[in-house]
């Protein structure tokens, strides 16, 4: 008979970085701040601690706009802050974990920034690209989560639209391009290699895409 696993039976505790707890004063909650409350969130019986994105963002959706898969915003701290946290953690015997949005970034992504830039930039295919239709109408009738927003922007630029399930600040990464996949499987292995011990993945239902 094997041990039952972890997450199993274990309670988890999500925190919303930005307001849950402020150690600079500043008026925005940070690492830092949830560090200085961990003994309280263990002697709740709290086994995991779950973190709404604490990734680089213009925050347009509260984090979730991501513009940096690798990199803590600044609002929130440092790495070094992130270190002292995971460290805090695991001395008292709990697991974290990060949400992580593979469906979409921020416009304001590298990836998505060269993706707009031309129709031959190898990042063109990272992201769902399609031409207008003949009546120069959207691609197709698709809207998106946000009530009244449609699901596609055009870029005058290069005269096609881009998909976006959220909003337009939130492009949506192709993932039926191999180097997408990699890519954002590298995000997670160098959290992992951090130390962070699992994930929770945002609308991962929404990455398969038949536009």
């Amino acid at each position: 008979m094997t041990d039952t696993p972890w997450w199993r039976e274990a309670v988890v505790y999500q925190i919303y970085p930005r307001s849950f707890a402020d150690a600079n004063g500043d008026g925005i909650g940070d690492l830092a701040g949830i560090t200085s409350k961990l003994d309280y969130l263990a002697e709740l019986g709290v086994d995991a601690l779950w973190l709404s994105p604490i990734f680089t963002s213009p925050m347009r959706d509260f984090g979730y706009d991501v513009a940096d898969y690798c990199g803590i915003d600044p609002v929130f701290g440092t790495d070094a802050d992130f270190d002292a946290l995971i460290a805090g953690v695991h001395d008292r015997g709990m697991r974290l974990l990060l949400d992580w949005v593979p469906n979409h970034s921020s416009d304001q992504h590298p990836w998505f920034v060269e993706s707009r830039s031309s129709r031959t930039n190898p990042k063109r295919d990272w992201y769902v690209w399609k031409d207008a239709q003949v009546d120069g109408s959207p691609p197709n009738n698709w809207q998106a989560m946000f009530k009244g927003v449609p699901a596609w922007t055009h870029d005058d630029a290069t005269d096609q639209s881009y998909l976006h399930l959220f909003l337009a600040e939130q492009p949506d990464l192709n993932w039926a391009n191999p180097a997408v996949e990699a890519a954002m499987h590298d995000t997670l292995r160098y959290w992992l290699d951090r130390g962070v011990d699992g994930f929770r993945a945002d609308v991962v239902n929404l990455i398969g895409k038949g536009a």
